[in-house]
């Protein structure tokens, strides 16, 4: 079975290849990517995230998901080097990071009800288990950065999480934290790995360094992350175990 929803301002698909699934499993995972859009968006004033923004709520009253995410978020702005920063627009926002870990999030609902075949597709941020039965794994393209309709590389897997970051799709909103410009001579980052939340903070931050991307992308192997950049000459640059 598959699902589509627009969630987050995004389609989200949830497509299932096991056999006599329970419906309402897949429910239950829309309804918890409602409840983050809920809590976390900032286009709601009244929102945890917006209220967090203005001080009309404590951190410490915030409810457990948000303190949890923003603390992910602080240990990944050190990680990073300040590349990935929930506030980099000057506006408190983790949306960077919510989607993924909200994706993640949603998949364990799925793995809890037995589903063992299936993608979560959040614009483009997918998340993969099992296999695209009756074929032996999934297969995810990697879309073009200047190529509307195209691809730019086939990912093959089972078992795998794939964020990509660019700006062909909702323009110039990644900005390099450091100097407040979106980065230059870079046109898209996709890293793969185990997580879909660090993946995609990855990704966002590689990004965010511009041509100095891969040079730290380099390092994610040895926590099971592989990347592939694509730079502003449609030079790709891909690390040694990138599954393409």
């Amino acid at each position: 079975m598959t699902r589509v929803e627009l969630v987050m301002g995004m389609p989200v698909a949830i497509d299932v290849r096991d056999e006599d699934v329970d419906p309402d499993a897949v429910g239950q995972a829309f309804e918890w990517l409602r409840f983050v859009d809920a809590t976390f968006t900032t286009y709601d004033e009244a929102s945890e995230i917006s209220r967090l923004e203005r001080a009309e709520l404590a951190l410490g009253e915030a409810h457990p998901d948000v303190r949890e995410v923003l603390r992910r978020c602080e240990l990944l702005r050190d990680e990073t080097g300040g590349y990935f920063d929930a506030r980099a627009t000057g506006r408190l926002d983790p949306s960077g990071f919510v989607k993924g870990w909200s994706v993640d999030r949603a998949g364990w609902l799925l793995d809890a009800a037995g589903i063992q075949n299936y993608c979560i597709n959040a614009g483009g941020d997918i998340r993969a288990r099992g296999a695209a039965l009756p074929e032996p794994e999934w297969r995810i393209g990697i879309q073009h950065p200047l190529l509307r309709g195209e691809i730019a590389g086939v990912v093959r897997a089972n078992n795998l999480a794939v964020a990509t970051s660019g700006a062909y799709e909702r323009g110039e909103h990644i900005l390099d934290p450091h100097s407040g410009q979106p980065p230059a001579g870079v046109l898209s980052v996709t890293v793969v790995g185990p997580d879909l939340a660090q993946a995609d903070a990855y990704a966002t931050a590689a990004y965010a360094m511009g041509p100095d991307g891969p040079a730290w992308t380099a390092g994610l192997g040895a926590a099971g992350y592989e990347a592939m950049t694509i730079l502003a000459e449609e030079v790709v640059v891909s690390t040694a175990g990138f599954p393409a």
